[in-house]
């Protein structure tokens, strides 16, 4: 049975659709948005999907309008999802204070803390409710289905991903969060959605999940692009120790790194139908 959602709007592009949608969201107790390219080749059948999961202070929309994307998409025949990056509109005290944590700041978990616990579930509705609206009212093979993001949403992909080999047959990352554990960002939001013990940490570290997996030879191998002039770089995202978990476990990861780019999303443009490409190899595009 199909899930009732709201059409913002919808625009022609490349032969297929691009569309902006609202639905309330179980999982978030809130209204959700969320942004969804249908290729052309929808029209014959479904279609691989590939979920986006955005960085810091980006929306649903961020994706679908900066990054170039649906060009590739189109000739490949893969539908792009892209969620909004938190809940909105529930008005918790301290939620606009600080531009990483809070507002536009999910961080792709669930949170366990008052008063984030009640609507910041941001992992159970990418993984779940999420993509049983898609598969319900969408076009989308749920077989066939990968996951990338950029910056805090390149961790979530590789997180998401890492922990669900089951539903995630293609991993990629631009510029990830690759060690949350280790960096500012990552300590501020973890301390604030999941309490002040760090073990609880873990389950959303890509670096502490990639060096757990027991056998690497059945999951996916990860892309992830770096540019070396990303001002965050050094302090945040930390991808040699996402590189050494890999090589500890044998889990097989494609690190690119990239002189001259930084952080946004020239970066992502310029190298996104390399991500395509790499998604629709593993699901049979």
């Amino acid at each position: 049975m199909s899930q009732p959602f709201e059409t913002l709007s919808q625009h022609r592009c490349f032969g297929g659709t691009v569309g902006f949608y609202r639905h309330a969201a179980a999982s978030t107790a809130c209204a959700m948005r969320f942004s969804v390219f249908t290729p052309p080749q929808a029209a014959a059948g479904r279609v691989p999907v590939l979920y986006y999961l955005a960085g810091l202070t980006c929306t649903e929309e961020t994706f679908m309008i900066k990054a170039g994307a649906q060009r590739v998409a189109a000739e490949l025949g893969l539908m792009l999802v892209a969620p909004d990056t938190s809940p909105r509109g529930v008005n918790l005290p301290g939620e606009s204070d600080s531009w990483d944590f809070g507002l536009g700041a999910g961080f792709y978990l669930d949170a366990t803390e008052a008063p984030w616990s009640k609507h910041f579930r941001m992992y159970t509705y990418v993984t779940q409710e999420l993509r049983a609206l898609v598969t319900a009212n969408f076009p989308a093979d749920s077989a066939r289905t990968g996951i990338f993001g950029h910056s805090m949403g390149g961790h979530g992909a590789l997180v998401l991903g890492l922990r669900n080999p089951q539903v995630y047959r293609s991993i990629s990352a631009f510029a990830p969060i690759s060690a949350p554990r280790q960096c500012p960002w990552g300590r501020k939001a973890f301390a604030g959605y999941l309490g002040a013990d760090p073990g609880p940490w873990a389950q959303y570290d890509a670096t502490e999940l990639a060096g757990q997996v027991k056998d690497a030879r059945h999951r996916p191998p990860l892309l992830v692009d770096q540019g070396l002039a990303d001002q965050f770089l050094a302090e945040q995202l930390h991808p040699h120790l996402l590189e050494q978990a890999c090589q500890k476990s044998g889990l097989s990861l494609t690190l690119r790194r990239h002189e001259g780019y930084d952080h946004g999303y020239y970066f992502i443009s310029s190298l996104i139908e390399d991500h395509l490409r790499h998604h629709a190899r593993l699901l049979g595009a």
